[in-house]
């Protein structure tokens, strides 16, 4: 079992050593773990730390925005065969202690397992209420055009199988993608699965989202996404 840990990164340089150093020490019961930072065009050190510390990392020339990152590493774990990729976050957010908890869910046959904050409350941190209602209301809207409750749609803590490797790295969204692409796995049929993971406090920087405009208009786009999936993806043929 070959498992990659795809890490995006836009100007982390105050948690990228910290992230990379918790995955070292993680491990899986049955292969090998990988991991790939995918330097989303940083302007600060983000770069020169990966190199003055030997981290494995793609360079973007430019910034490509969070769906370009992440395709990027699809497109890593595709071409070198891996089993199963698994999106982490670089700011420090995501426990690497639960990345054996995501490869069992794979290895029980599902295409797709998602951390979820809201299967039950294991984190000492809590987003916003704010956060927290947009997010409530996301996973409304994907039940609403699949029938089926997803608690976290926006976690970026992730696992997928090869065939979803295959697919995320073909064809993925650009903006804010993670509640698009639920719709697009399970309007095609794939097996979807959350457990209940715990997420810490970024170490540094702040949210993409952190003005009211910018979360007003992240709801409107990814609700947009979200039903425009819904009726245009059908189910794939096995």
């Amino acid at each position: 079992m070959k498992v990659l840990m795809i890490i995006p990164a836009y100007n982390e340089e105050n948690s990228i050593v910290r992230t990379v150093s918790s995955l070292k020490k993680a491990k899986i019961k049955n292969g090998t773990l990988d991991y790939i930072i995918v330097n989303d065009g940083s302007t600060d050190k983000t770069k020169e730390i990966c190199e003055k510390e030997n981290l494995n990392y793609i360079d973007l020339p430019m910034n490509l925005g969070i769906g370009g990152a992440v395709q990027t590493g699809y497109k890593y774990a595709y071409e070198n065969n891996y089993d199963i990729a698994i999106q982490f976050d670089g700011d420090g957010q995501h426990d690497a202690s639960y990345i054996n908890d995501l490869v069992i869910e794979i290895e029980k046959g599902n295409n797709v397992a998602i951390g979820s904050r809201y299967v039950a409350d294991l984190s000492e941190f809590r987003s916003t209420a704010l956060r927290r209602f947009g997010s409530s209301f996301l996973s409304f809207l994907i039940k609403l055009c699949t029938g089926r409750k997803i608690y976290d749609p926006t976690s970026g803590f992730r696992a997928a199988d090869k065939e979803v490797i295959a697919l995320f790295a073909s064809d993925y969204p650009t903006d804010y993608p993670e509640p698009d692409t639920i719709v697009t796995v399970i309007k095609g049929g794939y097996k979807v699965s959350e457990i209940p993971v715990k997420m810490n406090e970024r170490i540094s920087g702040k949210s993409s989202l952190s003005s009211p405009f910018k979360a007003a208009f992240y709801m409107i786009k990814v609700s947009v996404a979200i039903i425009v999936s819904g009726l245009s993806h059908k189910r794939r043929e096995k």
